[in-house]
């Protein structure tokens, strides 16, 4: 018989980035590699992290509280609580919280390569480098390229949130 894996509120260590909170609730270990499962809290007016490209794994985004901005190379799409965002393997891709409340998403990595990419960044980070520097250093461990080529995320709302 297969396991089944149930995973309840503070059973996870969570981890900590700057303003952005990440628990890994499926490591990739019940599903055969085959999914990656993590909560994100990002706090009101942050920005999240560098627009960049997924060369191996698709990723999805599903709001649960708070008001997203997400930016697909140089388009910016309010994504408010309900909205399902899924990118796939080379879509330039970041987010944002302009807002003044937490972000909360559900994020999943398919398949889940990317899922332990958090606690790398967690740990370069506690070795002295800056979040950037992490970043650059973790990301080509996973598949994953900075979008230079594009904007970085708002910290503020889209002009047209306003109207």
């Amino acid at each position: 018989m297969n396991s089944v894996s149930i995973v309840g509120p503070g059973d996870r260590e969570p981890i900590d980035l700057g303003p952005a909170r990440i628990t890994v609730l499926e490591d990739g270990s019940t599903t055969g590699r085959r999914l990656g499962v993590a909560e994100i809290r990002l706090a009101a007016r942050s920005a999240g992290p560098p627009q960049h490209r997924h060369a191996e794994h698709d990723e999805g985004f599903y709001v649960v509280s708070g008001t997203a901005v997400f930016t697909v190379g140089a388009t910016d799409y309010e994504a408010p609580p309900g909205t399902l965002v899924m990118v796939p393997p080379g879509a330039p891709h970041t987010f944002a919280n302009p807002g003044d409340e937490p972000l909360v998403m559900i994020n999943t990595f398919t398949p889940d390569l990317y899922v332990h990419y958090f606690g790398d960044v967690r740990d370069a980070m506690a070795r002295g480098a800056s979040m950037p520097e992490a970043a650059a250093e973790v990301m080509p461990r996973y598949a994953t390229t900075p979008a230079t080529d594009f904007a970085q995320p708002p910290t503020s709302p889209p002009a047209d949130a306003a109207e």
